[in-house]
């Protein structure tokens, strides 16, 4: 008989210290534990590892080779493992043919309906594939939109050709093209645009036709200067260096495609209707709109198609996602809706028996719709899974068969079990989880008096319906609201119309040796200070140049290609992976070698280099929680919630004037313990003069705003009003107001406590 346990002993990943735990199987367990205390390196580093290199090993190197890369985990010994499944909250991305109706299999569904019932007759589900090139408009081919020349930002009218007046690379004076327009004797080169005749600039610009009516002779290979840019970037069918999808993004915009408009679809497909609609217009209508739509349509051959269709919309509206529609391309979805989204599909699953591993699954939920989810994992435990959570919202600790937690503090100070079950006496153990639960913060009671206003006018964005208010400046404003009513539809308008500075969750860098080192520019300084203390040159202490281990190149491993097989890369047996010679090794400071320096936390390093430029430039780090983070780590290992923390630190450090702030959820990741350091950081930008708008569902960051601005009242075409505006206190009568005074799923008081 199977084991009935997850059984793992010895694991030692990151910070994990020997940690021994037996995870039961078949129930629902949510991972707790501070930021950094090595829960996400226990679940998805050691479990989610190992299962998954494991299951990899199965298959034949060609295969193993296509297949996502596991690193297998520091650990003494695994048991009880079965395949896994990891839904984070990674965005889905995909292509531009990748839509929510492709991801879920709905659009499958339609589009066998309306092979068989729709009229006039059109042919089999593949004529309704925007993929297939019997379905796609020849126009777009199936894109429902066209990449055109953003011909406005062309050119600089008030230069001349010599000045630089086509901003275009490689058009301006010295470029590879410059001489094509410049040399040839028909335009005058030492002129502003601007005072050319609108013929000439036509001419400039279009060739062709207009160029001919110049009355000049122009060379016979003549092109203007949309048509060479046309062919050079537009045309192409290799694959494309970073700099010319710079250059196409910059002077390209996406339009719509004239033919089909943007139904994706050839004109038979487009003109077939089923009760009354195209599948165009089912493709934009809302998802709990089409779920009842679809209901209408009762001819007993298709039964199996509609309940199928049915299911899957169903699914899509009880996990908050309703408001979306089936042509919603995939790559416009936050990081919260691509997990949704994730977790339906799993749902019609016949698998069993598989762990299922969540990172934070409540994020982008209004506390409103967080049942939705916890009543999905436990659909998902109760047909014979394993389901594995890291969170920290209460609710979701409230629903679990056990709570695993892992602490108690971050970095160093974590890696160990220091509770293991059941949420109610979770509350009495005394752990950095229990005191936090055991808190009950009421709103704010003196709010801080706004400075002044922004005015975000006439926002129409998505779903806002000609929404115009006023921002206050000099305070924290929170943006609430139910998952799709509009707030980030409003945000994104503030930026628009008075260019905020977003701060969110998207990666640091794409680099994978970017580090805390080399994004704070604490590399120069370190160098300095090694060879100040060492009497040497700096360059000995850079592993790029003089110090470096010639067999590795200062990078501590060495690859090794295997051709169809998994490339090897292994520590450098010269060096042991520390990147230097052991001559450089021998120089310290405070009995730290350079190659030492990687190992540092940044709140160690602040104690143990002593030079005022880098506790200056890592102070801000420590300041907003991240001391735990060791100064060579990658900032590609950093989640999304480390990144924008990072993000804030940075501006703390660098900013100078009063700057209007935006932030996206910026509770995702973050231990209770840890809101009440991040609204420290936030009311730190604020008393410098700064204006802090903030999208949030945290209850906490809530109550401690100056000023809530609530939409709603529902998703979608539900939504897109300003439901309240002003101070937290004064709110009721929405979802939001109906969560600050529900009770803590902890066991507190209502959340609309205020102080006596």
């Amino acid at each position: 008989m199977a084991t009935r346990h997850i059984r793992i002993r010895g694991a030692r990943t990151n910070n994990l210290r020997s940690l021994d735990v037996d995870v039961p199987r078949g129930r629902l367990v949510v991972f707790v534990g501070v930021s950094g205390s090595g829960k996400s390196s226990l679940v998805f580093d050691t479990i989610a590892a190992e299962a998954g290199y494991q299951l990899n090993e199965t298959f034949p190197p060609f295969a193993r080779n296509r297949l996502p890369k596991w690193t297998r985990p520091e650990v003494g010994q695994i048991d009880g493992l079965s395949p896994v499944v990891v839904i984070d909250q990674r965005r889905l991305g995909g292509n531009a043919r990748s839509t929510v109706g492709t991801i879920t299999d709905a659009w499958t569904y339609l589009r066998l309906l309306f092979s068989r019932l729709s009229t006039p007759h059109v042919g089999e589900s593949h004529h309704f594939s925007f993929n297939d090139p019997a379905g796609m408009c020849p126009t777009c081919s199936g894109l429902g939109e066209r990449i055109v020349s953003a011909v406005d930002r062309f050119l600089d009218l008030d230069r001349s050709l010599r000045d630089g007046a086509i901003l275009l690379p490689g058009f301006g004076n010295g470029g590879y093209w410059y001489s094509q327009y410049a040399d040839i004797g028909t335009f005058d080169a030492d002129t502003p645009l601007r005072d050319w005749t609108q013929a000439e600039r036509d001419a400039l610009l279009f060739g062709g036709e207009h160029a001919a009516r110049l009355g000049t002779r122009l060379p016979k290979d003549y092109e203007g200067v949309v048509e060479r840019f046309e062919r050079i970037h537009l045309r192409t069918s290799d694959d494309l260096s970073d700099r010319k999808r710079e250059t196409i993004a910059r002077f390209t915009r996406s339009a719509v495609c004239p033919d089909c408009h943007g139904d994706r679809l050839n004109a038979a497909s487009r003109s077939a209707t089923l009760l009354g609609h195209t599948i165009g217009e089912m493709a934009r209508m809302e998802i709990s709109e089409l779920a009842d739509l679809v209901t209408k349509v009762d001819e007993r051959p298709v039964a199996p198609v509609v309940a199928a269709l049915k299911a899957r919309l169903d699914a899509l509206v009880t996990i908050g996602l309703g408001y979306l529609h089936l042509g919603r391309a995939t790559t416009t979805l936050s990081g919260g809706e691509s997990q949704r989204i994730k977790t339906v599909k799993h749902l019609g699953s016949s698998l069993v028996e598989m762990v299922y591993i969540f990172d934070e699954p409540t994020v982008g939920l209004h506390p409103h719709d967080v049942s939705a989810m916890t009543a999905l994992l436990r659909r998902l435990r109760d047909k014979g899974n394993t389901v594995l959570v890291v969170e920290h919202d209460p609710a979701v600790m409230a629903v679990a068969d056990q709570i695993v937690e892992v602490g108690p503090g971050a970095g160093d100070q974590g890696g160990r079990l220091v509770f293991q079950g059941a949420f109610a006496d979770l509350r009495r153990a005394g752990t950095p989880t229990a005191a936090a639960l055991a808190r009950h913060a009421p709103v704010k009671d003196r709010p801080r008096a706004p400075h002044g206003h922004v005015t975000v006018a006439d926002a129409t964005r998505n779903n806002l319906r000609n929404v115009t208010v006023d921002i206050p400046t000099g305070v924290l404003t929170v943006l609430t609201g139910v998952a799709g009513s509009g707030k980030s539809s409003l945000a994104a308008e503030l930026v628009a119309q008075h260019g905020a500075v977003v701060i969110d969750q998207r990666p640091v860098s794409p680099n994978r040796r970017s580090s805390p080192i080399t994004y704070t520019g604490i590399a120069a300084p370190i160098r300095k200070l090694f060879a100040r203390h060492n009497g040497v040159p700096a360059s000995l202490f850079s592993a790029n140049s003089d110090g470096a281990c010639p067999d590795c190149d200062g990078l501590g491993v060495v690859h090794t290609d295997l051709a169809f097989m998994d490339g090897q890369e292994t520590v450098c047996e010269t060096c042991q992976g520390r990147r230097f010679t052991p001559e450089v090794l021998r120089h310290t400071v405070d009995g730290l070698s350079i190659a030492d320096v990687d190992g540092l936390t940044i709140a160690e390093a602040i104690q143990r280099l002593p030079d005022p430029a880098i506790t200056r430039a890592l102070r801000h780090l420590d300041d907003v929680g991240l001391g735990y983070l060791r100064l060579g780590q990658p900032l590609t290992t950093l989640s999304g919630g480390e990144s924008q923390r990072v993000k804030i630190a940075k501006e703390l450090r660098d900013t100078t004037g009063p700057t209007l702030y935006v932030l996206d959820e910026p509770t995702t990741g973050l231990h209770l313990r840890d809101v009440d350091t991040l609204l420290g950081i936030l009311d730190a930008l604020v008393e410098r003069g700064h204006t802090v708008v903030v999208i949030e569902h945290n209850l906490h960051v809530i109550r401690q705003a100056d000023w809530l601005i609530d939409l709603g009242p529902g998703p979608g075409k539900h939504g897109g009003r300003i439901l309240y505006q002003g101070p937290v206190a004064g709110v009721t009568g929405t979802a939001t107001a109906a969560a600050l005074a529900e009770p803590d799923p902890s066991g507190g008081r209502p959340g609309l406590t205020r102080r006596d």
